[in-house]
């Protein structure tokens, strides 16, 4: 027999399962769903010391009282579902009971390791910032009330309308919301800021994870990740971990939960697709660049590289600002991925200086930081003399273009151009950058006349195609200059996927209207 044990996302109890376990039930697996200490029905037994570790004992506790199914000789197989913050209790208890549990499901949740505390992925600025901070002097009722409850160790539920600062509603029905609302408890301070700690007693445990696409997750973007060479995620080319998408917002127990329970059971039968160790053993972006080009020497200065043309005098320069978030670790960095050199050669095979650049966008955390080094590098090439520093333009691609907000939110006089390609222009909904300064799709409303060239792909990730809809419409509606270049069957990171006439004519047309706006 299977034994599901269902650990919710912060604020919510075992209430939020019922149709799921309903239908678990309905195929003959026993299923637990817990309602953790200090919410739901049980708010009154958390007291100030209620954390993290009160959690994982509660699902310890509930792990050893399992009865013994009668009439089977085998213990039961235990699966443990985490779903968001539930994703921190399953892994501490399941590092302490290893042999009981037989597949951990990580249902729209993390990877967080020994030492993480689950504040570092919560999508909400607001209760992110006020823990990290330990202030809570705020403007708003919302905030005021969030640091008031913060300082008697609770963290109040979204206001009502308010819950996709938690992850995406999409697919919600709307008495379902209001009944999330109505039954949400406050999350105890400690669960949040308490560091997980874990033995390594799970790297035998089989994963599942499920991504919910409406999120901001899908097995596309975790292949991605993968390819890039991250040493930290080669454990998910691991035969034992498997994925599933469902195609709804974080929460799939509200919005499909006959499909989620499905998943679930295929999960605990071993299914799911897997991510294959070629990803990472030929990663796409080490390809080589779709024109074929001469070698040309390049200029290195720290973190910054620069080709610079045939050609005498000060000339205009593009600076080439690359995606991510990148580990650290992973070698080659990115100025030195196929790509970017391709980029930077071809325009100085065009008479402007190219320029490369190794920014620190490690981790979702970090955008402030590479925000930071993409202005350090523009000041570095507008001050050598081989450039002019009066005709500059900006090219950002991926998940770099949300560091484009910043630029076309005050534009300079200098910088002629911004263009993106294949770009990311607002926080996906599971990243923890909601209401930040990293939304183009706002601050394009700033940018005034500023000429932006916007490269898209025919077959882009539905999650970042709805990032550039929404750029897109914003636009629209304060008659920014956008020029759209389109690339027929092209693919996220396409110059070394994607070696057509088609997808080489749009880096050309690309290119030109760019070099086109550093005339004169």
């Amino acid at each position: 027999m299977t034994v599901f044990i269902l650990v919710s996302e912060a604020f919510t109890g075992g209430w939020i399962w019922r149709d799921v376990a309903a239908g678990l039930r309905g195929s003959g697996a026993e299923v637990h769903p817990v309602t953790l200490t200090g919410m739901g029905d049980r708010r009154h037994l958390a007291g100030p010391d209620t954390d993290l570790e009160t959690h994982v004992q509660d699902l310890v506790q509930l792990i050893d009282h399992l009865d013994p199914v009668p009439a089977e000789p085998a213990a039961p197989d235990v699966v443990l579902v985490g779903h968001g913050y539930g994703i921190h209790p399953v892994l501490g208890a399941a590092d302490r009971r290893p042999g009981r549990v037989t597949r951990i499901v990580h249902l729209d949740a993390g990877m967080p390791q020994d030492g993480d505390a689950a504040l570092a992925l919560v999508p909400d600025r607001t209760v992110r910032e006020l823990l990290a901070d330990g202030t809570h002097e705020t403007g708003t009722t919302a905030e005021g009330a969030a640091g008031a409850a913060a300082e008697d160790g609770l963290i109040p539920p979204p206001p009502a309308g308010e819950w996709q600062r938690w992850g995406s509603t999409a697919g919600v029905p709307a008495d379902a919301l209001a009944r999330l609302a109505r039954l949400a408890a406050p999350q105890p301070k400690g669960t949040l800021t308490r560091p997980l700690r874990l033995s390594g007693a799970l790297s035998e445990v089989p994963t599942t994870g499920v991504l919910c696409t409406a999120n901001g997750s899908s097995i596309a973007m975790v292949e991605g990740l993968v390819g890039m060479g991250d040493p930290r995620l080669q454990v998910l080319t691991d035969p034992r971990v498997t994925f599933f998408e469902l195609g709804t917002g974080h929460w799939p127990m509200l919005s499909t939960p006959g499909e989620l329970a499905e998943v679930l059971r295929r999960a605990a039968a071993g299914e799911g697709h897997r991510i294959s160790p070629s990803v990472s053993e030929q990663p796409t972006h080490l390809r080589p660049f779709l024109i074929d080009l001469p070698e040309r020497h390049r200029e290195r200065t720290g973190r910054v590289d620069l080709y610079l043309p045939d050609a005498d005098g000060p000339r205009p320069a593009v600076v080439f600002v690359h995606g991510g978030p990148v580990s650290a670790e992973v070698r080659p960095t990115p100025r030195d991925w196929p790509g970017f050199v391709g980029y930077g050669s071809y325009v100085a095979s065009l008479g402007a200086v190219g320029v490369t650049l190794d920014h620190r966008l490690h981790d979702l955390s970090d955008y402030g930081r590479a925000a930071e080094d993409v202005a350090e590098a523009v000041e570095l090439v507008r001050a050598d003399p081989r450039v002019d520093g009066e005709r500059v333009a900006l090219w950002f691609f991926s998940a770099g273009g949300l560091l484009s907000a910043d630029w076309l939110a005050t534009p300079p006089a200098w910088l002629r151009c911004v263009a993106a390609t294949y770009p990311v222009l607002a926080p996906l909904p599971n990243w923890p950058l909601t209401d930040s300064r990293f939304r183009p799709a706002a601050t394009v409303r700033k940018a005034g006349r500023l000429p932006v060239v916007l490269t898209r792909v025919e077959l882009e990730r539905p999650e970042i195609a709805a990032t550039v809809d929404e750029f897109l419409t914003a636009a629209e509606d304060c008659e920014a200059a956008v020029e759209i270049v389109d690339v027929p069957q092209g693919h996220h990171g396409f110059e070394t996927i994607d070696h057509t006439e088609e997808a080489r004519e749009a880096v050309a047309r690309a290119a030109r209207a760019v070099l086109g706006h550093l005339e004169g």
